[in-house]
Parts: C-alpha cells; structure tokens; sequence
C-alpha cells in the first residue's frame, strides 16, 4: 500500500514538472522582445481626459509624468489628483505646468474619502473635473511614449469594446531588491498573462493603463462601484464585461518602476499582488503553482538523482525519460523565457544568476498568499474581501441612451 501511495506521488511530481516545462515553453514563445513596433492609432482623434492619481514622492515621478506631457494626440486634458494640501506631489504637478504651458494640465486637491481604497476615492474627486468622452487611467509610476494615447484609445472605436488596458515592463530604480522585484514583473507576471490570453482568457485588468468611454463608466455606477475593492482595476473591466463589452489587451507595453529597497518592502508589495489574484481567482490562483519554473526543475532533477538510491527505489525507466526531457526543456525554456524578457543584452548576463532565486521566492510567497486576509498598500492595511456593488446599466440600455 505503501509503496503503491509512494509510485502515485512520485508520478504527481512528475506530471506537475511537465506542466511547469509546458508552462514555460508557451510563456518563452508568448512573450515580445521589447522592442518598438507599428501600432494601431486615432479614433478620429477624440479628445481624451487622463486621471493620474498621486500619492507621495517617488524617484522618477517628475520623469515619469512629464511622457504624458509629450503626447502627439492633439487634444487631452491632464488631471493629477491629490488627497492632503500638503503632499509633496503637487510641486512636481506645479513644475510641469510652468514647464509645458501649452498641456492641459489641472491639479485637483480634495481630502474627501468615498471608501476603503483611497486611490479610487481620489478618482472619484477628480472625475467631476474630467470633460472629455475618452478617459484614460493610468498610474503614477509608469512612463509612455509619444503614440500612447492614440494607441490605448484607438480600439474603443469599435462600440463592443468595454475596457482597453496596457501589459508593463519594470526598469529597477536602486540596488539588489528592486532588480528582483523588475524580474517579478518582467519574468513572471507580463508572461503569465501572455500565456492566459493566448489562452482565450480576457479577465483582467492593469492599473498601467485602463482606457474606456465616459457612457461606459456612467454604465457600471462610476467610480463609486469601486470605493470598496481591493482590486479596483480588475473590477472595473470586470463590470465592463458584465455589460457585454469586450477587454482588449493593448499592443502598448509602459514602463514601471520599481523602487522597493529592502526585502521587507519587496516581500509586502508582491504579497499583496498575489493575495489579490487570490481575492479576484481563485482557480487562477491555484494555478500559478505551475509558473515557478526554478523549483520544480530542482525537483525534477532531484528525482533523477534519487534513481540510484541506496534502497534501490529506481524510477521506472519511462519515468526517467520523462523526467530527462521534462527536465532539460524546461530548463531551455526558462533560460529563453530570461532572454526574452531582458531589456538590455547585459541584463541577461547580469540578472541570469538570480533566475532560480527570483523563482524560488515566488514560490515561497505563494505560499505566504494561500492564508491571511489583508494586504499593505501604500502604509495603509486593506482586506483583500472586495466589497463590489454591481453594475446598474445593462448594455441594451446603454444602446438605447445611445
């Protein structure tokens, strides 16, 4: 009985490596080199409000904002959004308006708290000040090239179109830690969602960039519905969705930033990531535990070596033969996955030892995200239970208004 329990397990570990070496070859040919490539662009140039919610000082956010300032689009009003009067943001917002007189650009100061998630109560306040029919959200970390909005905004033409939101790649701002958290990014999570919507799959939604119709927003209770989610950009396409419009993955791929500078900082951002992949899907969830390639080609090759073992407890030979594939696939296939991934050619060499690490401690805060029940965001402690209010507006009657 024993041994029969024993044979079963060892062929779980062993289908669950093949998965894992599937997982990475599809994710190696999935994911783009980053590199500039023709896109699709203008609406009939309809004008575009872009909602930047700020929070704070971060290195590059003068940088960062000033790529929206650039954009060819020829007409788009820039809103930034504070909570306190004091936030050290606005003297980055007022350095851009004395730098680029001819932008649209509207600071909006408003302490006024809707919900538990303060980013979308700063949304909240600054929608009322938005006065054009496109409405760009993106975050305060990332910046764009000059075609950006006509790109993001190009597919809303089409009336079945709910929601179009935009993949990012991480550039590290700092030492060891921000380097590994760019490979959490780049590495992982841009892949994971290539594979997914290889896949068919179109339920997601990124903070980077989510551009939509002022009818649309209006259809599922503004940004209201939202005050009390975790994962507010997931919902907002999510109730897009439930109104029978479609989410359209960008070819656009913005910059991110990462800046965390300890392992602490590092550990609580990715951990709320995971956790609210956990509160969104669950099922999703519980299959990421075939993406952290590191790991289980350590098994696998943990496996093989055992075939020799001192009870004499050898693999079955097609087992081995498995393994051998399974084992040295995946390994091609992680390594290709690293180069695809790597901006610069010297980060391939660079960052090319850190690949088992970065895998392995996804792994362990995987593990960490199956239990507990609130998350840290910005120094504040948020549950990851999502408080959603459902859309009001079905899509017949948003046509009908129509």
């Amino acid at each position: 009985m024993t041994s029969h329990v024993n044979c079963l397990l060892t062929w779980l570990l062993v289908a669950l490596c093949c998965a894992t070496t599937l997982y990475a070859a599809v994710a190696a040919i999935a994911m783009p080199f980053f590199s500039r490539r023709s896109r699709n662009r203008n609406i009939g140039w309809a004008s575009v409000s872009v909602l930047k919610p700020l929070c704070g000082i971060e290195p590059r956010l003068y940088e960062n904002l000033v790529t929206f300032c650039a954009q060819a689009h020829p007409c788009f009003q820039l809103l930034f959004g504070v909570s306190s009067p004091v936030d050290p943001a606005i003297a980055v917002v007022r350095r851009l308006q004395a730098a680029y007189p001819h932008c649209d650009i509207e600071l909006v100061v408003d302490s006024r708290v809707h919900g538990s998630n303060l980013k979308v109560s700063n949304l909240i306040n600054m929608a009322e000040r938005a006065r054009h029919d496109i409405i760009v959200l993106a975050d305060s970390d990332i910046a764009v090239e000059p075609d950006y909005l006509d790109t993001v905004t190009a597919p809303l033409a089409d009336p079945d179109t709910g929601v179009v939101t935009c993949l990012y790649r991480a550039q590290s701002v700092g030492g060891f830690w921000p380097r590994v958290g760019a490979m959490f990014i780049n590495e992982w999570f841009a892949p994971s969602v290539r594979v997914a919507h290889a896949g068919g799959s179109r339920r997601f939604g990124f903070g980077a960039t989510l551009a939509l119709r002022r009818a649309t927003l209006d259809g599922i209770g503004g940004f209201e519905a939202l005050k009390d989610c975790l994962a507010d950009d997931y919902w907002l396409a999510e109730h897009a969705r439930t109104l029978g419009l479609h989410t359209v993955l960008s070819p656009v791929m913005v910059a991110t930033d990462v800046i965390e500078p300890t392992f602490t900082t590092l550990w609580l951002r990715e951990l709320r990531w995971l956790r609210t992949i956990r509160s969104v899907n669950p099922p999703g969830f519980a299959s990421l535990i075939i993406t952290f390639t590191a790991p289980w080609l350590m098994i696998g090759a943990a496996l093989l070596l055992s075939t020799n073992n001192a009870d004499g407890a050898a693999l079955h030979p097609w087992m081995a033969l498995i393994l051998w594939i399974s084992t040295l696939t995946g390994t091609i296939a992680r390594i290709l996955l690293h180069a695809r991934s790597a901006r610069y050619s010297r980060s391939f060499w660079h960052d090319l030892p850190l690949v088992p690490f970065r895998d392995t401690l996804l792994a362990l805060q995987w593990l960490a995200a199956v239990f507990g029940s609130h998350v840290v965001w910005r120094g504040a402690r948020m549950s990851v239970v999502n408080r959603v209010t459902q859309p009001r507006t079905s899509i017949m009657e948003m046509s009908d208004r129509g």
